[in-house]
């Protein structure tokens, strides 16, 4: 009797909580959770709790023939061969099999054609009316009649923000697929499946064909026979206009026609196997699918180029490949390019960066303007120099090199000794070219920064400034610009001359030499020394000496020289001073070689021939050939003799003749900013 009581009391309290659960559903009492009586593939068991997702796994058990092998983000959502198989149905990994996968532009019915020619019209692949896309990422279904595994792909041209990604994943299933159908709904064949099949065509041979190859090798599987990229079967549908079989001929197909407009758009096809048109016109009828069945037949069967393949080898080949080609892309959504429609076509002509101002500028008196950086060219010397002082503190001053232009002989000599000097309007000169008789350092070591400038066609190259490379040449040039100033001089008096001697002795003198124009009496014996009496220095202490008083020569290792030099009685010593004790020549080094042309300035009246000949080995600039290697023309190959003598070219540094070198023009890349000697070859360029 209890146990009927308490049978009853139970059944009311359930009843009476169904009735609560029905009037009010709170959210702590749950539906209860249906399991199906039949799982996809007709058996009842613990794989069917993957739907609930409760073992961690990324794949869902789905009851459609179709699975989503690939989703949009081209994560591969089958995890195994095992799984791959299973989701296809296929028991027996030894079932060879081809993959056909579908292409085109979202809404063309790209699901529903492969429906039609593999499923009799059963809807394996889902189609929709709606505007959105019904297909994202690639699902996948194997059509056990044909033993072929269908892909359905993402529609281009559709509306996504990752575009660049999914031209991606469906170029890697192009690649893994032994037939390709590219459908089209169009009147006429548009240029996007043009632009899609020939990057498709070049990817496969210059990315595709070596990954699928290394991807085999890594899977230690029987490796098929490889070749071409896949067949292409393009299904173009047209309701009023004609289809391109109609513009066939006996001697040109439909497939050449489309070669050859490959060919004029300058896009590749050669990577695919075969190529073969199939168009229908509908007219308002239902869409006929016959042709396109009998020719996916044909290139089915033919096993000469791509044979077939188990699924274990297409799934471990489109894993490798999925792996490979995974890294993340930029996806630049498409937009309307319209700098190319108002922009200036005009382009610098030293690094081809196109002006940034819109069209019809110069008609408003506005330049050319870039703001990319250029580079240097040596043709058009395109740069501009920036004071580096000013520069560090944060000002931009552009400075230009100044020569002496007076035509007074004190104006040449300055000329010939200091070229040419760089001034700021912030900190006053900072640079010379010829601050040193040699070893002198170029302005961008210390003083400058060089900045390269656009050269723009039809204007005027303001910027073109001596660079300076040519500090080193300083010997050279002085004595080139001796002999320029040398009929000049020989028409004055000694007085003038014997300045230009005292004037280059103290530029080129040691530090610790006292300048020529403080020397008023000789030192020791405090003669009075006149304008135009010899004045010595000691090597040694640095002063000023008559010839009488400094007549004794020894070397001074202690100041670096290490040759018998003049020194004054005072400073003279008995005993021979050891040379082991020699002390760096650094700051009488310039004096060294600058003797040779001290006395070479002093006899300038007579045209200088000795002094050049002394020191010519000296001032020679580094690039040019040296004498004894020179034996013949340049130009004209003729051998250098007595009659015949040899000259250097200021560009190039070449030996040359006269006839083939009586050309001058300046040579600002070697430093070179007066007219000087070029030759033939170098006058040409």
């Amino acid at each position: 009797m209890n146990k009927i009581n308490s049978s009853l009391m139970n059944r009311k309290m359930d009843s009476l909580a169904m009735k609560v659960a029905n009037q009010c559903k709170s959210p702590i009492i749950l539906d209860s959770i249906d399991y199906p009586a039949e799982s996809a593939s007709g058996d009842t068991n613990a794989s069917d709790l993957k739907s609930l997702n409760i073992h961690g796994e990324a794949v869902e058990v789905s009851k459609k023939p179709s699975f989503l092998l690939i989703d949009e983000n081209e994560t591969l959502r089958v995890g195994s061969v095992e799984q791959f198989l299973k989701c296809l149905k296929i028991v027996d990994d030894t079932q060879k099999v081809k993959v056909v996968a579908i292409f085109g532009n979202t809404g063309e019915g790209k699901s529903y054609t492969l429906n039609q020619i593999f499923f009799d019209g059963r809807e394996v692949f889902q189609t929709s009316a709606e505007q959105s896309s019904c297909t994202m990422g690639v699902w996948a279904a194997y059509d056990p009649n044909l033993k072929i595994i269908a892909l359905d792909t993402e529609g281009l041209l559709g509306v996504t923000k990752k575009e660049s990604q999914r031209t991606r994943l469906l170029l890697k299933i192009l690649a893994v697929s032994d037939v390709i159908i590219y459908r089209t709904r169009t009147e006429r064949l548009q240029r996007d499946m043009y632009t899609f099949l020939g990057g498709a065509s070049k990817a496969y041979k210059n990315h595709f064909q070596a990954a699928i190859q290394q991807a085999w090798e890594k899977s230690e599987l029987e490796l098929p026979p490889t070749g071409v990229g896949p067949s292409v079967i393009i299904f173009h549908e047209t309701i009023h206009t004609n289809t391109l079989q109609s513009c066939a001929s006996v001697t040109e197909s439909a497939e050449d026609i489309l070669r050859c407009r490959f060919a004029e758009l300058k896009l590749e096809c050669d990577s695919f196997s075969s190529f073969k048109y199939i168009g229908v016109q509908s007219k308002g009828k239902k869409t006929s699918f016959a042709e396109l069945k009998n020719a996916l037949h044909m290139v089915l069967e033919n096993t000469t180029v791509r044979s077939k393949r188990k699924p274990s080898i297409i799934y471990l080949t489109l894993k490798g490949l999925n792996d490979k080609f995974s890294n993340e892309i930029k996806n630049t959504p498409p937009h309307l390019y319209l700098k190319e429609y108002f922009t200036c076509q005009v382009k610098c002509q030293a690094c081809n960066e196109g002006c940034k101002l819109s069209m019809g500028h110069k008609a408003e008196g506005e330049p050319h303007f870039s703001d990319g950086m250029c580079k240097y060219q040596r043709q058009f010397q395109n740069r501009i120099y920036l004071c580096k002082k000013c520069y560090t503190n944060g000002d931009r001053v552009v400075v230009k090199c100044r020569t002496v232009s007076e035509s007074t002989w004190t104006s040449l000599i300055n000329y010939v000794w200091s070229g040419s000097v760089i001034e700021c309007k912030n900190c006053s000169e900072i640079y010379r070219s010829r601050q040193h008789w040699y070893g002198n350092k170029g302005p961008e070591e210390h003083a400058v920064i060089s900045e390269p400038v656009h050269v723009w066609p039809g204007e005027d190259c303001i910027f073109q400034e001596p660079n300076f490379l040519g500090s080193h040449n300083s010997a050279q040039r002085v004595l080139d610009g001796v002999n320029m100033i040398s009929d000049a001089v020989v028409s004055v008096t000694s007085q003038p001359t014997k300045v230009i001697t005292d004037w280059v002795t103290d530029k080129i003198a040691p530090t610790y030499w006292v300048p020529n124009h403080e020397i008023t009496h000789c030192h020791k014996c405090e003669i009075p020394l006149l304008t135009n009496s010899t004045k010595h220095h000691c090597r040694e202490c640095g002063e000023g000496f008559c010839d009488k008083c400094s007549s004794r020569m020894q070397p001074v290792p202690s100041r670096g020289w290490t040759y018998n030099v003049r020194v004054c009685d005072n400073c003279y010593k008995e005993e021979v001073p050891s040379l082991s004790s020699a002390m760096d020549d650094t700051d009488v080094r310039v004096r060294k070689y600058g003797e040779a042309v001290v006395s070479s300035i002093t006899a300038v009246a007579s045209v200088l021939e000795i002094p050049k000949g002394i020191i010519k080995e000296n001032a020679r600039p580094t690039y040019w050939t040296p004498d004894n290697e020179c034996h013949k023309c340049e130009v004209c190959n003729r051998k250098f003799c007595t009659l015949l003598l040899r000259h250097h070219c200021r560009d190039c540094g070449k030996g040359v003749c006269d006839d083939c070198s009586n050309t001058k023009k300046p040579v600002p890349l070697r430093g070179w900013y007066e007219p000087v000697r070029v030759c033939d070859n170098c006058l040409k360029k």
